[in-house]
């Protein structure tokens, strides 16, 4: 029996996998992936040819210990349905936006599993990914345990109750893209100034890293961290005072605000 098994290898799916094999975390030998995808799988069986790779979702949740549904949201239901025969005793962990934990044990309960509800980001690709975990979960303790292993070997964790997942999502599971926004807005001001557009995109994105290495490491706060950079009469402030006339931070409190929207809509199903 293989310890985990992925069904789907998607952005998210494969982050995961590259996680848990780079971290070491878990060998090769004892990981599974299904994907729909032939061409996804043999990319990926090219990069991690110890790994079982099969064509179906029956075959690998049969086979594996415990089993991440890494698919998109709206084809949950129909996978779930389609395997329901090989679950019982299976660990299931959820990644999918939207489903909560109440819609998880309705299906997932009467066939014998256990679950977790899950929420990581696309970061977790270099190492540097944030997950929340919930706190309402039917997993036993090691089984608990070795999950989070699972995403700490992906960057970071924090377990936190299902009331919040909304927020979760939409401050750290969709953020990556308004900070890849960012960076590209940022290159392109330094390309206007002359910068070539591979420097300015390093310079860029080197900035965004080292100032989110800075929140972490220093235990500041931002504001003071900002406050540092400003000198009185200098080029920073004037920049600052431009974000501020054209609204930086209500943008971005209104963006996240309407993906915590989003969220709870998704989670509206009958």
């Amino acid at each position: 029996m293989l310890k985990l098994g992925f069904v789907g290898a998607g952005n998210m799916g494969s982050a995961i996998l590259r996680g848990v094999i780079s971290d070491g975390y878990l060998k090769q030998s004892d990981v599974a992936v299904c994907d729909v995808s032939r061409r996804k799988r043999e990319d990926l069986s090219a990069e991690f040819p110890g790994v079982t790779f099969v064509p179906d979702a029956y075959d690998l949740v049969d086979m594996c210990d415990m089993v991440i549904l890494a698919v998109k949201p709206q084809y949950l239901e129909g996978l779930l349905e389609d395997v329901k025969e090989v679950l019982n005793g299976k660990a299931v962990i959820s990644i999918a936006a939207g489903w909560t934990v109440e819609q998880l044990a309705r299906i997932l309960e009467p066939a014998g599993a256990t679950y977790l509800r899950v929420m990581p980001n696309t970061p977790a690709m270099v190492g540097e990914g944030m997950t929340a975990i919930c706190d309402d979960s039917t997993f036993e303790k090691d089984d608990f345990a070795f999950a989070k292993g699972i995403f700490d070997a992906c960057g970071r964790t924090v377990i936190l109750p299902e009331n919040l997942f909304d927020g979760v999502i939409a401050i750290s599971g969709s953020s990556p893209a308004y900070v890849f926004m960012m960076i590209e807005a940022m290159a392109d001001a330094g390309v206007k100034e002359g910068l070539p557009r591979a420097c300015a995109y390093e310079m860029a994105a080197q900035a965004v890293l080292g100032s989110a290495l800075m929140v972490l490491q220093s235990g500041t706060h931002p504001a003071s961290l900002k406050d540092a950079v400003c000198s009185p009469g200098g080029t920073t402030i004037e920049a600052v005072e431009e974000l501020e006339r054209k609204g930086f931070r209500a943008a971005i409190m209104d963006a996240i605000g309407a993906c915590a929207t989003k969220s709870r809509k998704m989670s509206e199903k009958d």
